[in-house]
């Protein structure tokens, strides 16, 4: 049982990890690279802190600027490699608002209610639940959207991007894909996100959007 709540730990913290690390390095993250290094040095050795620390390595030796940029047209102007994941399967078809409502059902049923801006299906969103949530049922959304991860895994080490790593350590967490998940990437991969622009703005429904004074 000591054992098992130690891995547990482990986890909450390598997602916790993960999530800051995918987020927009700005300056408040950008000042607190050492302190992210000291909370991996923490962690008992396995792949995902040997990927985190090749990832903390580059962040920490690069100049910010370079990696604000790199973040940008990596991550924010990349659509193979963008963090929204229900984004993968749905596209801008309306099943994705559905998603979207759900997942945000789900973190408030765990007593984590979405807060911020963001969409409920955003990465870091989705790594900070699965660390948060009690008895390990925040990897849910990570299991039920493992193919989405392993497709922007695999964009990310085809553009020899370092953020790769970090998508590394987060699947070596949630762990392998299965033979069907396998399928289902190179499916996606092929096909590309379905499109159905009708009346979603910007796809997703009101349930889920931040209020007009989240935003300010």
């Amino acid at each position: 049982m000591a054992l098992r709540g130690r891995r547990r730990e482990s986890a909450a913290t390598t997602y916790r990890l993960c999530s800051l690390l995918l987020s927009y390095p700005d300056e408040e993250l950008l000042a607190a690279r050492e302190e992210l290094a000291a909370a991996l040095d923490q962690l008992p050795g396995s792949p995902a802190v040997t990927a985190l620390g090749r990832f903390l390595d580059w962040w920490g030796g690069t100049d910010p600027l370079a990696v604000a940029q790199h973040y940008v047209e990596t991550i924010d102007l990349n659509k193979r490699s963008g963090l929204y994941l229900t984004f993968y399967s749905d596209g801008d078809k309306r099943e994705r608002g559905s998603a979207l409502v759900r997942l945000k059902r789900l973190y408030r049923a765990a007593g984590l209610p979405l807060e911020g801006t963001e969409l409920p299906d955003y990465l870091p969103v989705m790594l900070e639940f699965a660390a948060a949530a009690p008895d390990g049922r925040g990897e849910i959304v990570l299991r039920e959207n493992r193919a989405a991860l392993e497709l922007v895994r695999l964009s990310l080490r085809d553009l020899a991007s370092p953020y790769a790593d970090v998508l590394d350590a987060v699947c070596h967490t949630v762990g392998a894909p299965s033979a069907a998940e396998r399928v289902r990437v190179g499916r996606l991969a092929a096909a590309g996100p379905p499109q159905e622009l009708v009346g979603l703005e910007p796809f997703a429904p009101p349930e889920v959007m931040p209020s007009a004074e989240a935003r300010r």
